[in-house]
C-alpha cells in the first residue's frame, strides 16, 4: 500500500489517501480524486434534486437515457420559473406539475394564482329546505 499526504493550500486542510497504484504521481493521484469528488456530488445532487423512484430499463443506455430526461424536464422548469418569475420552489412547481400532467389548462395559469371570485346568484325563486 502507499500512503499520500496532501496540503490543500485553499480549504486548508490535509488529506491523506491509500492506494495500490506506485506509478502515478502523488499529485496527480490527488487530482484525480477531486475530479472522483466532483462526479460523487453530481450523484448527490441526482438524488437530491431529481424524481427517478426507479429505472424503467436496467441496460446502460436505458439508465443514461432516463437520467439525461430527467435532467432536461428540471432544467426546462428552472427556465420556466425564470421566465415567468414565480415565486414557487422548483420542487413545489414539480409537484404541481405532476399533478396536473393529462390536463389542458394552460401552465401559467396552473402556476400562478389568481384570486376567483365565485358570484352568488340572487336566487329569491328558490325555496329553502331548512328554516335557517
Amino acid at each position: 500500500m502507499r500512503r499520500i499526504r496532501y496540503y490543500d493550500s485553499d480549504t486548508q486542510k490535509n488529506f491523506t489517501f491509500l492506494t495500490n497504484n506506485f506509478s502515478l504521481p502523488p499529485l496527480a493521484f490527488t487530482q484525480l480524486y477531486r475530479c472522483r469528488w466532483q462526479v460523487e456530488l453530481f450523484f448527490k445532487w441526482i438524488k437530491q434534486h431529481l424524481r427517478i423512484k426507479a429505472f424503467y430499463g436496467t441496460s446502460h443506455n436505458a439508465v443514461k437515457t432516463q437520467i439525461w430526461i430527467a435532467i432536461s424536464v428540471y432544467v426546462l422548469v428552472a427556465i420556466l420559473k425564470k421566465r415567468l418569475q414565480l415565486p414557487l420552489s422548483l420542487y413545489t412547481i414539480l409537484q404541481i406539475l405532476s399533478l396536473t400532467v393529462f390536463e389542458k389548462t394552460p401552465l401559467i395559469q396552473v402556476l400562478t394564482s389568481f384570486d376567483y371570485t365565485i358570484e352568488q346568484e340572487d336566487s329569491r325563486n328558490q325555496l329553502n329546505l331548512f328554516d335557517l
